[in-house]
């Protein structure tokens, strides 16, 4: 992968700099810039972002050990491809913790709760190739959810799970919708939030169970199943 001609200037100062590295790698494996088998140099990547190659090295370990990329014994880094077993775990832990989340929200939501999923649910399911807005809108209305549980470590996990979901997902996306997928999410997400405003703990974990069933993540799994290699 040839480095890009620009460059992106980074922090003055040396945590922050691997910080700011590590931001900006996994931002473009997650958003599909850099795509799964990529291989970059480190030199190249190092000057383009306008660091040295101790601070991306350092980034690039800890983007190693979240199964993001893999090093290579001559400063080549490699983005780590999707796997059939890999986007059965993501949907194994999602089955059993979003549902969790959700039932928590029903139990726990504030007023405050309520005013941000409502604020967020201005979303269409999203469609085959999404815009980086649509991705945003449909991650904020989730996370609305997952705050209102107020369970910290859920939360957390929550996040780093839909994290290594996005790659899964926008593998999936990279074919259209039909009309009647898209209108079973919408559903979905109306259901979920009034659920959650209701109070119906049992309801909102009902249906964000179903959610998950049937998302992109299965979509995902399904694709590289049928792949010869699989």
């Amino acid at each position: 992968m040839s480095a890009p001609t620009s460059t992106t200037p980074a922090p003055p100062d040396y945590r922050v700099k691997s910080d700011f590295a590590y931001d900006v790698v996994r931002d473009r494996i997650l958003a599909g810039r850099y795509a799964p088998g990529a291989t970059f140099n480190q030199a190249h990547l190092a000057r383009e972002l306008g660091i040295s190659t101790t601070p991306l090295r350092e980034a690039l370990r800890k983007l190693q050990t979240e199964g993001l990329v893999e090093l290579g014994a001559h400063r080549d880094a490699v983005v780590t491809s999707l796997s059939v077993e890999e986007a059965h775990d993501l949907l194994e832990m999602r089955l059993a913790l979003d549902p969790l989340a959700a039932g928590l929200a029903a139990q726990r939501r504030t007023r405050e709760d309520i005013a941000q999923i409502r604020a967020a649910s201005a979303i269409r399911a999203l469609p085959g190739h999404p815009t980086v807005d649509q991705l945003v809108r449909h991650r904020r209305f989730h996370q609305a959810i997952y705050r209102a549980s107020h369970n910290e470590v859920l939360i957390t996990t929550l996040d780093a799970l839909w994290d290594k979901s996005d790659r899964y997902r926008l593998a999936a996306l990279r074919r259209d919708r039909a009309d009647d997928e898209l209108a079973q999410k919408d559903a979905e997400h109306h259901d979920m939030m009034m659920c959650v405003i209701a109070g119906d703990a049992a309801g909102a974990s009902d249906v964000m169970r179903r959610h998950i069933q049937s998302s992109l993540g299965v979509t995902a799994a399904q694709l590289l199943s049928e792949r010869p290699d699989a």
